[in-house]
């Protein structure tokens, strides 16, 4: 629909709109590097899941959430599902071996929220933050540092993810 729209719109409208791919170019450069050299990091993290202490579901709640907070919620989620496989002994290929326990369905739950939740603290948490922020600038919108997004959003957000974490992670 994106190559559509693209090619059936005219370019009046573009140039009006001060349309342009960089924003969409930085994102893609960052996802690019990520995912690129995640690999190999997914296999020992599977492998030494064990090692990190980490065996309830409010911790993969938090912990998937905190590493989202900083790096987009896909990398992370791909990150402690890896994790969340080895503690419960199955590999990183399928989720089934997730699905075959009560720990491996409660990681999961844990991983996903946090992954997801948690990427609104910043603006470098979710692709989309960022993206926006980019637009806005660019279109000389003022918008608060780094440091003043994360104090507004997480004043607001972390009293409900404590909430969550009581009512669904305990």
């Amino acid at each position: 629909m994106a190559v559509g729209s693209w090619i059936t719109t005219p370019r009046n409208i573009h140039a009006e709109n001060h349309f342009h791919f960089h924003p969409i170019a930085e994102v893609a450069a960052v996802f690019l590097g990520i995912f690129v050299t995640m690999i190999p990091a997914l296999e020992i993290l599977r492998d030494r899941a064990t090692e990190f202490g980490l065996s309830a579901p409010w911790q993969y709640f938090w912990m998937s959430g905190a590493l989202s907070s900083f790096l987009d919620n896909a990398p992370t989620y791909l990150t402690f599902t890896a994790m969340a496989s080895g503690l419960v002994g199955s590999n990183t290929e399928s989720l089934a071996g997730l699905l075959q326990s009560d720990l491996g369905v409660a990681l999961l739950r844990a991983v996903s929220t946090g992954s997801v939740f948690m990427g609104a603290n910043s603006y470098i948490g979710n692709g989309p933050n960022f993206m926006v922020k980019s637009i806005a600038e660019h279109h000389h919108v003022k918008m608060p540092s780094f440091g003043g997004y994360m104090l507004y959003s997480c004043s607001i957000l972390l009293p409900i993810f404590v909430l969550v974490t009581l009512i669904f992670f305990r």
